[in-house]
């Protein structure tokens, strides 16, 4: 969102702009139709049902539907939006982030690499920090560090039209259904149904939680160890 702000890359911009052609297995054609809106929303088409969903390798991301067309989560395209947000700005993330967020909140932390995935590795209270950041629409005490509304209006609200409890990566409560990972069905009612209808979430690795809900004017961290198997533990939440 503060990439696109400062006019280093437009959400429409197909990914292989700032990735290469040839980061997927894909066709020319089937690549060139996922942008980085679709990375952000988990609507790249790319099979997240074959072998490490975690893998960013292009023998890993193959073809299972065109762009836009199909929801699911997975981690691979998601996690090389880093490298987007590297390549457009010139800086690496922990860079661009420790310029952009860090240095304006005070959080602490730093994004460090386990195997394919880019884990943030910080404190509960710099987690709140960023949550009560988002909870005033991306504004820190008069600074506006996102100022950009309606990026944030589209990241907090339904993104496309196929699972409606997700917008850019983060969880919406509230709406009629949701999608869960690694299953193609729609759900019936709010993802947690016992939470304000107002609520949306970011649901981390390992059951790393952040809570926004703007009706009560709070934020809710939970940090701790993996409580099940599950890529999103939103039951535990």
């Amino acid at each position: 969102g503060i990439a696109q702000q400062e006019n280093f890359l437009k959400l429409s911009d197909p990914t292989s702009k700032y990735l290469g052609n040839g980061w997927t297995s894909c066709t020319a054609s089937q690549e060139d139709k996922i942008t980085i809106r679709n990375q952000l929303t988990m609507t790249t088409g790319l099979d997240d049902e074959t072998g490490d969903p975690y893998c960013t390798l292009a023998t890993c991301l193959k073809y299972k539907a065109d762009a836009g067309t199909r929801w699911a989560y997975h981690n691979g395209p998601y996690t090389l939006l880093d490298g987007v947000i590297e390549n457009a700005t010139g800086k690496t993330l922990n860079q661009y982030h420790n310029q952009k967020i860090k240095s304006t909140t005070g959080m602490d932390g730093l994004f460090i690499y386990q195997d394919n995935n880019n884990v943030y590795f910080s404190t509960a209270r710099s987690m709140a920090r960023f949550g009560l950041l988002i909870l005033n629409k991306g504004n820190w005490n008069g600074t506006p560090v996102l100022a950009d509304q309606q990026y944030y209006q589209d990241m907090v609200n339904t993104s496309q039209s196929i699972n409606e409890s997700y917008g850019y990566l983060w969880w919406l409560n509230g709406k009629n259904s949701y999608m869960v990972p690694g299953v193609q069905i729609k759900i019936p009612g709010s993802f947690q149904p016992n939470a304000p209808d107002d609520m949306f979430s970011a649901l981390g690795k390992n059951g790393q939680f952040i809570n926004v809900v703007p009706s009560q004017n709070i934020v809710l961290i939970r940090m701790g160890e993996n409580p099940d198997s599950a890529l999103v533990p939103f039951l535990y939440n």
